[in-house]
């Protein structure tokens, strides 16, 4: 059996094509220096792209261009909302103590199970 079993390249796993005749697409590097740690990040780009002003830095800070300056912010960044808030965007204070006021008369009944933690 093992003697008619077929052999060959895996075929999902390599390329048949060569880079022989490829023109690649012309490239910058782009420099990025963090203002906090000093860190340099190198990105290399299409020549014809236009370069983001700030990009992450590694140490998870904003890195900017180098020799520009960084960009004043367009408009202030929204606060991350809540579970809590985005409740009370759907429920007024009433509806909320009311709902409140029922589940708890159904537990002290004994009609509600408390879950454990």
């Amino acid at each position: 059996m093992a003697e008619r079993a077929l052999r060959g390249m895996s075929l999902g796993s390599r390329s048949m094509e060569s880079d022989v005749g490829v023109e690649f697409a012309a490239r910058v590097t782009m420099h990025y220096d963090c203002e906090d740690c000093g860190h340099v990040t190198e990105i290399a780009m299409f020549a014809e792209a236009e370069p983001p002003r700030v990009w992450e830095c590694q140490c998870g800070k904003e890195a900017v261009l180098r020799d520009h300056d960084r960009p004043e912010p367009t408009k202030p960044p929204k606060p991350q909302r809540t579970h809590w808030d985005m409740l009370l965007e759907r429920r007024s204070m009433e509806e909320l103590q009311v709902l409140l006021d029922e589940r708890l008369e159904l537990l002290r009944a004994g009609k509600l199970r408390r879950r454990s933690a």
